[in-house]
């Protein structure tokens, strides 16, 4: 053969399966006029953050898919939790799994795809005159906490 890829999946083949768990939070700021409507409950397209949950479970499940060099991993358990204040909504999520790899990805993925169909459901509200989002920002997405073993 010729050259070597410069890309390429790190090799897992001699590792065993390990009990694993990351979590990994972020949070969407918004107008207290919409944080207000998610808490009445009176968004148009429903209820945000219900969809955000299945929505970052289907991520977690499928960051594989979405990153290119993550391994496919069999996950055991996603746990979400939520707190909207008065102009944001943070979200964390604990994935786990037993896997010969750690679930940073995954845990990252759920919290972003709970944070963008937040934002996708919210839009219409967050919009200002020219169609712009001056007040919505997602941000301060990252791995609180990782661990492997018993201990996890």
């Amino acid at each position: 053969m010729g050259e070597t890829s410069r890309v390429g999946m790190v090799d897992i083949s001699g590792k065993g399966d390990v009990f694993r768990e990351a979590v990994a939070s972020g949070r969407i700021q918004m107008r207290k006029s919409t944080a207000e409507l998610i808490r009445s409950g009176r968004v148009e397209k429903g209820d945000p953050i219900c969809v955000a949950e299945i929505a970052a479970i289907m991520a977690a499940k499928n960051a594989s898919q979405i990153i290119p060099l993550c391994h496919p991993i069999q996950i055991t358990h996603v746990h979400l939790e939520h707190r909207l204040g008065e102009d944001y909504l943070e979200v964390r999520a604990r994935v786990r799994a037993a896997s010969k790899t750690g679930v940073e990805m995954e845990a990252l993925a759920a919290v972003s795809a709970f944070l963008l169909t937040v934002w996708d459901m919210v839009k219409m509200y967050e919009k200002d005159e020219g169609g712009q989002y001056p007040f919505t920002e997602i941000n301060s997405i990252r791995v609180e906490r990782k661990a492997k073993g018993d201990g996890a």
